[in-house]
């Protein structure tokens, strides 16, 4: 008897509803990124299938009735939020704020030198550049044309990468269809040598200078 009472125990437990049925399926749409049936619904919220019909059926009317910016739908055989069509120009203007301003020269070279150049980090884009790319990487960052890969092994580097929507903005299936502009780019290499030459500090002149001043103590 104590078997089958405990049995029975967790059977109800297993039922019981989680959350209220209608705030439950609310929290449950808004985060779904695609249609959901009833009875995936129903397993979520843990309420009967048929009540859980019914509560979509109600909140659908419910958001009609209010004039919600948004609407619930059966599509498919799947439930979920969409936006109401006579507003999609407002969602559309706000998407596409600033998606349609051109890049500046500045962002398309350092884009450049991400993509023949790649996975490469800020430090070495700059290198090439001359000048520093902070600023654009974020943009470029934004914009989703550049994504990080990883880091540098040796040094630790967040290394960039282009993203499947650059390709996809200048109508190319993978990087191997991009123009042989490679072999115009300086070797890293090359540059970075040319760097540590540029900021290094000439031995022989300042031994010239204090050989100066030692003859000059000595005439005194």
């Amino acid at each position: 008897m104590t078997e089958q009472t405990d049995e029975a125990d967790e059977t109800d437990e297993a039922v019981e509803p989680a959350a209220p049925l209608r705030p439950a399926l609310e929290a449950v749409l808004m985060v779904a990124d695609q249609p959901l049936d009833a009875v995936a619904l129903a397993s979520a919220v843990r309420h009967p299938e048929a009540e859980v019909v019914e509560a979509l059926g109600a909140l659908a009317a419910e958001y009609d009735e209010q004039g919600r910016g948004f609407e619930l739908r059966n599509v498919a055989g799947g439930w979920r939020y969409y936006t109401r069509e006579e507003l999609a120009p407002v969602v559309e203007a706000f998407v596409l704020e600033g998606q349609q301003a051109r890049l500046t020269q500045a962002a398309l070279e350092t884009l450049a030198v991400v993509a023949y150049q790649q996975p490469v980090s800020r430090a070495r884009v700059s290198a090439v550049r001359g000048v520093n790319v902070d600023g654009v990487m974020r943009t470029l960052l934004s914009r989703g044309l550049v994504e990080e890969a990883g880091r540098d092994g040796e040094h630790g580097a967040t290394l960039y990468r282009t993203t499947a929507y650059f390709l996809e903005r200048i109508g190319i299936v993978s990087l191997d269809e991009l123009p042989d502009l490679a072999p115009h780019l300086p070797d890293l290499a090359e540059v970075e040598e040319e760097l540590r030459e540029a900021v290094a500090e000439p031995v022989e002149p300042v031994e010239e200078s204090v050989e100066s001043v030692e003859e000059a103590d000595d005439d005194a």
